[in-house]
């Protein structure tokens, strides 16, 4: 009988997610995936994973979780409290939870999405080759519903001996390297001095899809319509109020906005830890 979690409380949003689904993007199929790579990563090598099996990815409240057989987990990515039956266990390193008790990961201290990896990976079915939840087309497993069992996959190997991790620290400032976007035409000099001069703050409205900004409105000089145009990941598109918005792993593939500009993809992990209120800074990479 495969092995697996009970799930106790789902949290505000747990997903499972694993390096995502490339290269189906002219399907209309989004990349999906982490999108805290390097947690992921990190979390899974911790325990002698495969560094892209799949996890549980939880949003600002964390999860709790009750396996059937003694599993090892690490907890990553967004610092936060971790308890075993009530008691504190170690954040960022190996824990051993026995069959039965009760895993609690707490409320994000900081930043905004903690990182579940076990031993063994998440074992949910592959759609499309990847095991990731994808909210913006429905495809890969639903998010975590309270009582709902999710699998867990056999060790591949032991895990190793415990080291010190390197885990980043959540954003204080969030500064995201940009080149010039395919419609950068359509914005004034002003705009595009606006862009990366001005200050702006993590939006609330924030997700998977992107996340938002509030700060100056871009000005456009361009007033026609832009037929829809294929979308990257990292995509600076600017809707009608002028407030840029990033595009991350669940980003539609088309899109009728402008992009202004292009963020790096390695910025974007900061990205999805950056909680609302960070301030942004968009620096010419």
């Amino acid at each position: 009988m495969t092995a697996g979690f009970t799930t106790v409380r789902a949290g505000a949003l747990t997903t499972v997610q694993d390096a995502g689904r490339p290269g189906h993007a002219h399907l209309g199929v989004p990349r999906s995936g982490a999108l805290d790579a390097p947690a992921m990563r990190l979390a899974n090598r911790l325990l002698g994973n495969d560094p892209d099996a799949a996890v549980l990815e939880t949003t600002l409240t964390g999860c709790a979780l009750r396996p059937d057989r003694d599993v090892t987990v690490v907890v990553g990515g967004a610092p936060c409290p971790v308890k075993v039956d009530g008691r504190p266990a170690a954040w960022g390193a190996p824990v051993r939870v026995p069959a039965g008790a009760v895993l609690d990961v707490g409320t994000a201290s900081a930043g905004v999405r903690s990182y579940v990896a076990v031993a063994g990976g998440v074992a949910a079915r592959p759609v499309l080759g990847s095991r990731s939840t994808d909210l913006l087309s429905g495809l890969g497993p639903a998010p975590l519903r309270d009582g709902e069992v999710v699998a867990v996959g056999a060790p591949a190997r032991p895990v190793p001996p415990q080291v010190a991790a390197p885990w980043p620290r959540p954003p204080a400032e969030l500064v995201l390297p940009v080149r010039p976007g395919p419609r950068a035409d359509w914005f004034s000099p002003a705009a595009l001095r606006t862009l990366t001069s001005a200050t702006y703050r993590v939006s609330p409205h924030s997700n998977r899809i992107g996340l938002r900004t509030e700060g100056p409105a871009l000005e456009r000089t361009s007033t026609g319509e832009l037929p829809s145009e294929g979308m990257v990941l990292g995509a600076v598109q600017v809707p009608p109020d002028g407030r840029p918005v990033i595009f991350l792993h669940d980003h539609p593939t088309t899109g009728g906005y402008p992009v202004v500009a292009v963020v790096a993809e390695p910025a974007l992990a900061a990205a999805a830890q950056a909680v609302a209120g960070t301030p942004v800074r968009f620096t010419l990479a």
